[in-house]
């Protein structure tokens, strides 16, 4: 299992520009947080980077993720696409990079895209590598491609209304990380009944009971935020410990509702 060298905890970045971001970012890092997650087409990878410069945390506290955007999957164009990153950054290296959509309509294979990421892994250019939105046959052909343990995780939509059962339960099973993104579901659970009746008895946030949920089931978590007390709550999630009970009552609000389905990136999914 790879687990371990995913941390369970993180910042996502998506959506968040400019000064936004760089806010953000520094408030984060200022709260103690450590892993931030990011991608080529958020276009805030230098902003990130600068935000990290000017907060003066070292550089190996860090763990980092980007992820490479579709126009750069095919292999004359992955390494530069992850070197121009790493510039952006200002670093020599991310702890994690990933495949961020599958290729559209397949137009570079799975096998192709997959061993340039193996050769920047290789390079030194990424410590880990892994994929996002992919489906089960895709993660077969990933794991083909380059062996499963060469795949740190698998980043999905999965929040208590979409909990993607069939993908995560398949990449566990080959012994691979999942992530969670958008696991307060664009903050529709925040108002959910039953996870509102969650966080009244243990005096949580509905946000630290979602975050919670999601670890508890092994998955890392990555939820953004612009604002400092929001950011200082969902950091305090990685305490919170829920009941076999919860966790029930959390499995049933799987609704199939998934938010990310953008045309032309997006997979037959499971």
């Amino acid at each position: 299992m790879h687990s371990s060298s995913i941390p369970a905890f993180g910042l996502g970045t998506f959506r968040l520009k400019d000064q936004v971001v760089i806010d953000s970012v520094r408030n984060a890092l200022d709260l103690g947080y450590r892993t931030i997650d990011t991608a080529q087409i958020y276009g805030n990878e230098a902003e990130i980077g600068q935000a990290i410069g000017e907060s003066g945390v070292p550089r190996n506290e860090l763990f980092l993720t980007t992820k490479v955007w579709t126009e750069h999957l095919a292999a004359d164009k992955l390494i530069p696409s992850l070197k121009e990153s790493l510039r952006k950054l200002r670093t020599h290296h991310v702890d994690l990079a990933l495949i961020h959509w599958p290729s559209p309509g397949g137009a570079v294979p799975v096998a192709e895209f997959m061993g340039a990421l193996a050769d920047a892994k290789a390079q030194g250019l990424a410590r880990h590598i892994g994929v996002s939105n992919f489906t089960v046959a895709l993660m077969k052909e990933a794991i083909a491609a380059v062996g499963a343990s060469a795949v740190a995780t698998l980043q999905v939509e999965l929040h208590p209304y979409l909990q993607n059962r069939t993908v995560a339960d398949f990449t566990r099973s080959q012994g691979i990380h999942v992530t969670s993104y958008m696991t307060l579901a664009y903050g529709k659970v925040l108002n959910d009944p039953v996870i509102t009746s969650i966080a009244h008895a243990h005096g949580a946030t509905t946000a630290q009971v979602a975050l919670a949920w999601a670890m508890q089931l092994g998955y890392a978590v990555i939820p953004s935020s612009t604002r400092r007390e929001n950011l200082a709550g969902n950091l305090k999630a990685q305490q919170r410990q829920l009941t076999d009970t919860d966790m029930a009552q959390i499995a049933t609000l799987e609704r199939g509702e998934r938010l990310v389905n953008p045309d032309g990136l997006a997979p037959a999914w499971d």
